[in-house]
């Protein structure tokens, strides 16, 4: 109810009523300081050992450690752990990280899916992009979650992006040359890359989704992520800078990395990206209203239970099991 009417009032000329409130709920985050949960995590129940060549066995091991931002890693942080197997193999891996020294009781969730055993596909909200010809439902309806391995949060509101959503053939906005896209296609996977650049319509596109420009680029982070922090990369709660954010971002091998957390600047996002092995890498939503990733335990059943990836996300872990007014992705076993 309250995303929905917020949604409301900013498309009916109360965004300013809208940002004040948030304004006034905004708290800095505090100086220093430990977490206040333990980074160890649970983990899905352990996967047979893959018995293939060498290649295989190397895309379905852990990514390497994240290393801790904030020092010396506390125990389990930057460790990988199974969050969810397909066909008996790890395909979904989790860790936690703390992105600054300064900041270091927050604790940012990372994730690491192998796109050669989930497949992903661009939901549209109720409200952004609105009613439309879609051809897909804006929740997990029952009936359609056996095989659910994930869900996340998209981007900004359409008409905030600086670029367009597409979905099975209907538009809103524009796709615009140069923003950075998260794009869909019929077998299931995707990509990131800058439109009419590095990525393209074809027939073989069934979703693209833009936002921004990129924050990693062939494995860097550009000095664009520093410059005027509130008005290019979002606005902010209390136009703060450290808000909760999240990303995504491709490794060199396929794998997608979403990441989000609190007290994040763009700067420390990039770099968590990059830090898990990202190589092209995008902001998407900004604002603990909007910040989401569930994971699924029991997936292959016709009930998984959703699971919240940081257990201090505001959002509840069903929050797909119902109409969603933003855009989302669902991720499912192939």
């Amino acid at each position: 109810m309250s995303e929905r009417l917020a949604e409301w009032a900013r498309d009916h000329y109360l965004g300013p009523v809208v940002t004040l409130g948030e304004w006034m709920t905004y708290q800095p985050p505090k100086v220093g300081g430990k977490p206040s949960f333990a980074l160890t995590g649970p983990s899905a129940p352990p996967a047979p050992t893959p018995h293939a060549s060498a290649q295989h066995v190397a895309t379905f091991a852990p990514p390497p450690r994240v290393a801790s931002m904030a020092g010396k890693p506390l125990p389990g942080e930057g460790v990988w752990r199974v969050l969810d197997t397909v066909n008996g193999q790890p395909a979904v891996y989790g860790t936690y990280v703390r992105a600054s020294r300064v900041y270091s009781s927050y604790v940012s969730g990372i994730v690491s899916m192998n796109q050669s055993l989930v497949r992903f596909e661009l939901r549209p909200g109720g409200e952004d992009p609105g009613p439309g010809n879609w051809h897909a439902s804006d929740y997990i309806r029952p009936g359609t979650r056996r095989g659910l391995v994930a869900t996340f949060n998209s981007g900004f509101k359409i008409s905030s992006s600086d670029g367009g959503f597409f979905l099975n053939g209907a538009r809103s906005g524009t796709l615009t040359r140069g923003v950075a896209s998260v794009v869909y296609y019929r077998d299931g996977h995707i990509a990131i890359g800058v439109w009419d650049r590095t990525v393209r319509m074809s027939p073989d596109v069934v979703g693209v989704r833009q936002n921004l420009h990129l924050i990693v680029q062939q494995g860097r982070v550009p000095s664009a992520v520093d410059n005027n922090v509130e008005t290019s990369w979002g606005a902010t709660l209390g136009g703060g800078y450290y808000v909760w954010r999240s990303g995504m971002g491709i490794t060199k091998d396929g794998r997608v990395i979403f990441v989000y957390g609190p007290a994040l600047n763009v700067r420390e996002l990039a770099e968590l990206l990059r830090h898990a092995g990202v190589v092209t890498g995008m902001e998407l939503d900004i604002n603990p209203a909007w910040m989401s990733f569930m994971y699924y335990q029991h997936s292959q059943t016709a009930h998984p239970k959703p699971v919240n990836m940081l257990p201090t996300q505001v959002q509840p872990p069903d929050r797909y099991f119902y109409p969603s007014s933003r855009d989302f992705t669902a991720v499912y076993a192939r």
